[in-house]
Formats: C-alpha cells, sequence, structure tokens
C-alpha cells in the first residue's frame, strides 16, 4: 500500500534545513569578508556574532548605557558591600566619600574602555586578540567567562530566595515545598530556581538587543523602588539617621578605611571594565558613553550612596541592628502587598544584573572559543546549563570555594585589564587593524608566536601573583582591598616597559568586513 505525502516536513528536516541555511549563510559571510580585505578570514575566528558591528545602526544611547548602571549599582551585592562600611564604622558622609572616590576612578576606567569597544566594534574576546594573540585571547576570555558563569548561578539562586519569600507571603501553603533536601535545595527552591534560570536563558536567546530593552524597562523600577523602601525606612525611624556609624572612626585607621572602601567599589567592577566593550561595541557615539557613564556612575553612585546611608543608618536607629542587604528590611513590611512588590522589583533587577554582569561575558567567550559551532544563542544555553549544573548553592555556602577560587580569579582580572589597557592606549596608541583580528595568516599582526603574545603572558603572570598574595596572605590584609590596583598597576608597567614601543602600528577599519548591530 502506497502512502502520500502530506506536505509537511518532519521538525527534525526543519532544523536540519535550518542549520544547513545559517551555515551556507556564514560561509558566505567569510567569503565576503575575505573577498573585501584581500586575505584569508579564518572560520575559527569570525562568525556573525564576533565580528565588528557596522556604525551605521548601532542602537546603544547614552540612555542605554545608564540603564546598564541603574540596574548594577543598585544590586544586592553591592548594597550588602556598601551597607558593610557601615558595619566597618564609617559615617554617611564618610561612606559617601569612599563611593565617591571609586565612582571617579570608575568613571575614567569604563569611559577609555568603553571607547575601545565604539572604535573596533568588537566583543572582548576579539579585543584582547589584540595584546594577548588570536589564541591567547582565549586565556583572557576563558578567565572572564568562568568567573561571570559561576556567579550567574549564585545570581540566580540568591534570587530565587527573594522568589521564594514572595510565593510563600502570596501562598502560605507552600511553605511546605520548603523544607526538604535535593541536592541541596527544597521542591520550592528548585521550582524558583528553574523559572528564573528559564526567564534569563529567554531572554539571553534573543541576544543583545533584548537585553538593551530589558535594561531600560527595569532601570526605572529599581530606582523607584529603591528610593520608595529608604523614604519608608526614614519614617519609620521618625526621621532620625545614624550619621556618624557605629564606631566612629577617626585619623588614619578612617582614611584608610575610606580609600579601601573606594579600592573595593573599582575591584567589584573589575569584571565589567575589562568587558564594557561588549556593550560599547554597539554604542552610538562616544559621547552618548560618556554621557550614558557620567549619569549612570558617578550620579548614580550617589544617589545609591544616599540610599544605603538611609537603609542602614534608619534601621540602625528603628531597632539597633545593622541590615546585611535590603532584604532584610523588605521581609519586614508588614503589609503583604507591598513586600510582594518589592520582591518583584528585587527580581526584575537581580535578572537585569545577572543578565549583563554574569551572561554576557560568558556567551562570547564560549562563542570565541567554539566558533564554527556556537553562535550567541547556542553559547547561551551552554553558558546557561553550565551555571545549573554545578550547583551555584554549594558553592555560594562554601566560603573557601568563594574565597579562594572565585576570589583567585579575580586576582587575574586586574592584570589582565592592565595588559591590554597598556597596550592598546600606551604602547599603540590606539592604533589597530581590525581585520588582522580574524586571520590566522603566520603574517597576521596578532600572530605573533602561534598565535600567543609572550610579552603579555609575561608581563600578566608575575603581576597576578603579586595581586594574589597581596589578596590572600593574613600579614598583608592592611593592603589587602588595593590588590587589585596592584595587579593592573603592575602589569600595565611591566608591559610598557618590554613592549616595542618604537614599531608603527597600522590603523584599520573594520567597516568591510563589519555586520548590522544585531547583538
Amino acid at each position: 500500500m502506497q502512502t502520500r505525502s502530506s506536505g509537511v516536513e518532519a521538525p527534525e528536516a526543519m532544523e536540519v534545513d535550518a542549520a544547513s541555511t545559517q551555515q551556507q549563510a556564514n560561509e558566505a559571510l567569510l567569503f565576503d569578508a575575505s573577498s573585501a580585505v584581500g586575505h584569508s578570514i579564518s572560520p575559527q575566528l569570525y562568525n556573525p556574532d564576533l565580528a565588528p558591528t557596522k556604525q551605521k545602526g548601532r542602537k546603544w544611547t547614552a540612555y542605554s548605557i545608564f540603564t546598564l548602571w541603574a540596574n548594577d549599582v543598585h544590586s544586592l551585592g553591592n548594597y550588602a558591600f556598601a551597607v558593610g562600611l557601615f558595619s566597618l564604622g564609617l559615617g554617611a558622609w564618610q561612606i559617601l566619600l569612599a563611593l565617591g572616590i571609586g565612582a571617579v576612578l570608575l568613571f575614567g576606567l569604563l569611559s577609555f574602555s568603553g571607547f575601545m569597544g565604539h572604535k573596533t566594534g568588537v566583543p572582548f574576546p576579539v579585543m584582547s586578540r589584540i595584546s594577548f594573540g588570536i589564541r591567547g585571547a582565549q586565556i583572557a576570555s576563558l578567565i572572564r567567562g568562568a568567573v561571570a558563569v559561576a556567579w550567574f548561578g549564585i545570581q540566580t539562586f540568591l534570587a530565587s530566595v527573594v522568589f521564594r519569600v514572595m510565593l510563600v507571603a502570596m501562598f502560605p501553603g507552600l511553605k511546605e515545598l520548603d523544607t526538604n533536601s535535593i541536592l541541596g535545595l527544597s521542591t520550592l527552591g528548585w521550582m524558583t530556581f528553574g523559572t528564573l534560570w528559564l526567564i534569563q536563558l529567554v531572554i539571553v536567546s534573543f541576544g543583545m538587543e533584548m537585553i538593551r530593552k530589558y535594561e531600560a524597562f527595569a532601570g526605572p523600577i529599581i530606582l523607584v523602588t529603591m528610593v520608595s523602601l529608604a523614604i519608608w525606612v526614614f519614617v519609620e525611624a521618625g526621621g532620625a539617621i545614624e550619621w556618624s556609624g557605629i564606631k566612629n572612626l577617626e585619623g588614619g585607621e578612617m582614611w584608610r578605611s575610606i580609600f579601601a572602601g573606594g579600592a573595593l567599589w573599582v575591584s567589584i567592577y573589575g569584571t565589567f571594565v575589562l568587558n564594557f566593550c561588549d556593550f560599547t561595541r554597539s554604542s552610538t557615539t562616544r559621547k552618548s558613553i560618556v554621557r550614558g557613564n557620567f549619569w549612570g556612575i558617578p550620579i548614580n553612585m550617589l544617589v545609591f550612596g544616599a540610599i544605603v546611608v538611609i537603609l542602614a543608618g534608619g534601621q540602625y536607629k528603628i531597632n539597633g541592628k545593622v541590615i546585611e542587604t535590603p532584604s532584610d528590611i523588605i521581609q519586614t513590611i508588614p503589609n503583604t502587598f507591598f513586600l510582594v512588590l518589592a520582591c518583584a522589583a528585587i527580581l526584575i533587577l537581580t535578572i537585569a544584573v545577572n543578565l549583563m554582569a554574569n551572561f554576557v561575558a560568558p556567551v562570547y567567550a564560549l562563542t570565541n572559543l567554539l566558533p564554527k559551532k556556537l553562535d550567541f544563542r547556542k553559547a547561551a544555553w551552554v553558558s546557561g546549563t553550565i551555571g545549573l549544573v554545578i550547583l551555584p548553592w554549594n558553592l555560594y555556602n562554601n566560603p573557601l570555594v568563594i574565597v579562594y577560587f572565585l576570589g583567585g580569579l579575580g586576582a587575574l582580572l586586574g592584570p589582565l585589564f592592565g595588559v591590554v589597557m597598556a597596550d592598546y592606549w600606551l604602547v599603540r596608541k590606539s592604533r589597530v587593524n581590525v581585520p588582522q583580528l580574524y586571520t590566522e595568516e603566520s603574517t597576521g599582526a596578532y600572530f605573533y608566536k602561534k598565535g600567543v603574545n609572550p610579552k603579555a603572558i609575561l608581563a600578566m603572570m608575575p603581576a597576578a601573583a603579586v595581586a594574589i598574595l597581596v589578596a590572600f596572605i593574613p600579614a598583608l590584609e592592611p593592603v589587602a582591598p588595593f590588590s587589585w590596583f596592584f595587579g593592573a598597576g603592575l602589569a600595565a608597567v611591566l608591559y610598557f616597559v618590554i613592549a616595542d614601543r618604537k614599531r608603527q602600528y597600522d590603523d584599520v577599519s573594520g567597516e568591510p568586513i563589519a555586520v548590522e548591530s544585531v547583538h
């Protein structure tokens, strides 16, 4: 008996056709790029996600960049850090000064880092090829990605805790699902973590443009929520706030704590100053970067500092206790409706922070590692899966893992930044041959020795060792907050000394091989 085709393709066939079509499109793009620059563009180094973005059609405005900081600055982790300054004994003006010092430094560092992305149009893994070589760049991008993917899982877990509080407040019967343990997490914990994990993956699957839209949506909500929470605490405290701190530090100890706070504030953003080009590669102008950073860093951080002072100082006046994060205050809100609203805002915030700080970097790192197999969407799912299978709640509950593994990796970020910035600004004076970043030819400008720049490695390794020693040796505890600066500064100086500063570097635009700014 013969059967007739229904005319409808099987899902498997449709997937194969889609994959085949995408592969053909990539091969055509690769051929056109090679033809445009007159030399071979390698499929191991170039795909639509790693290619430079065209100047025309970029969509990241000053407001887009401002909303990045409007979300990230007001993260729960940052509040925990700033409230910790209150616990150390710093008063209101001292906390604001510490944050102000950090903000001024970050404004400069992030602006220079952002200019690199705007000029070249390339993401961080490609940017690091300039100083580390087309193969050595894997070291830089994977270190940055490894730190980010671990924190993606941890931040998703912390958000799931808030989600559980919100659900139990709305549906008290769910509390029974929060009493067991499956691989370290309750049934309700798995449900909330899985939901937030999936939401973030769906958002990232639509690329950087969807992230930009989400950040723009979340930014105002976070600012309004945190300001409202501060006003509520201020009213509850009867307008009386503890302004002078709880230890009344004075003299040298006070100033050391202030500058240490500012230095640690910069260290927190040690990840972001590295891969800020992932976002500014789609910025409209250099001026948009400066304006977005100005309102998002110094101005926004002063607002953040004022909120911290009111929350910590007000709560201390209310009951004599020092809070750890705004979540401590949220859980005391007597009205269920407002408690749920506050929890929802915290969830929106945490997702926004996670997307920009802890998801984009590993996605680009994985795409750079396997450009023929992974595009932005596939890399997002791989990155998210890694963030799940490492069972991040167990990492978070193990101080040794947080301090030594993630802290050790974090100590490497300063030296990486020092090498990249010294090479780009001081040695090359921002002259980059962008098309050469995508060729494996031995005569390529960034091939160095078998694809690795030994001078970059030579500058980074001793600087990294110093940064780790300063951060972890107990005898050096007074200067430990400055470990990022030790690492970045030493690496920059070493690289500047051993680099070939007399060589003439070509400045060639990547526009002939650029793609539309969709990420």
